[in-house]
């Protein structure tokens, strides 16, 4: 009987890091290298970044010109004609006009740094929502 019986099967310890967790390194050099490393690149990406931005403070800049110029077109009016419009005008319309550019500029200032982001960011290291792997 004691013939028979085997040795208990020899227990072995793993440390390496589980296959589907192990990180490959990226087919190509991460954007954010080709910034911080100042290449050509880089500097394009990031003079396409000012431009967009500078493109979208322009678009505001020049809505808020025509609106606020348009103003002075308004106190020419004869005073019979332009007495209540004048004040509300000045004390009404501008302000949510004024309001409405500036949420204009902030959002398409987020959508520019955003689109920025993504190209950036190297596709493992985004956060999302995770897969049941």
């Amino acid at each position: 009987m004691a013939e028979d019986q085997q040795p208990p099967p020899r227990r072995e310890i793993v440390t390496g890091v589980p296959r589907g967790t192990r990180r490959r390194p990226p087919a190509h050099t991460p954007a954010r290298s080709e910034i911080s490393e100042q290449t050509t690149l880089g500097a394009t990406y990031v003079r396409a970044l000012m431009r967009s931005q500078l493109r979208a403070g322009l678009g505001a800049l020049a809505a808020l010109a025509l609106t606020v110029g348009t103003l002075p077109l308004v106190l020419l009016l004869p005073r019979a004609a332009s007495g209540p419009l004048v004040w509300v005008a000045l004390g009404l319309l501008v302000y949510p006009v004024m309001w409405l550019i500036a949420r204009w500029y902030v959002l398409c200032a987020e959508r520019n740094e955003a689109d920025f982001t993504g190209l950036v960011t190297d596709p493992a290291e985004a956060p999302g929502p995770r897969r049941p792997g």
